[in-house]
C-alpha cells in the first residue's frame, strides 16, 4: 500500500478571525482589547478542537 500524505486542517485562520471580530465588536462596546482577548480565545479553542479532531483520524 502507498505511503498516503494528507494535509493537516489548519485553524490559523480561525485564531485572526476571531481577534478581528472580537476586536471589532469591542469598540462598539467601548472594550476593544476585552473583545480581542475573547475573540483570541474563543478562536484559539475551535483551532485546538479542530487539531484534535484531525488528530484522530
Amino acid at each position: 500500500m502507498a505511503n498516503i500524505s494528507r494535509s493537516p486542517a489548519g485553524g490559523g485562520f480561525l485564531i485572526a478571525l476571531g481577534a478581528v471580530l472580537g476586536a471589532i465588536i469591542g469598540l462598539f462596546l467601548q472594550q476593544p482589547t476585552a473583545g480581542f482577548l475573547i475573540g483570541s480565545g474563543g478562536g484559539i479553542a475551535i483551532a485546538v478542537a479542530i487539531w484534535l479532531l484531525d488528530r484522530r483520524r
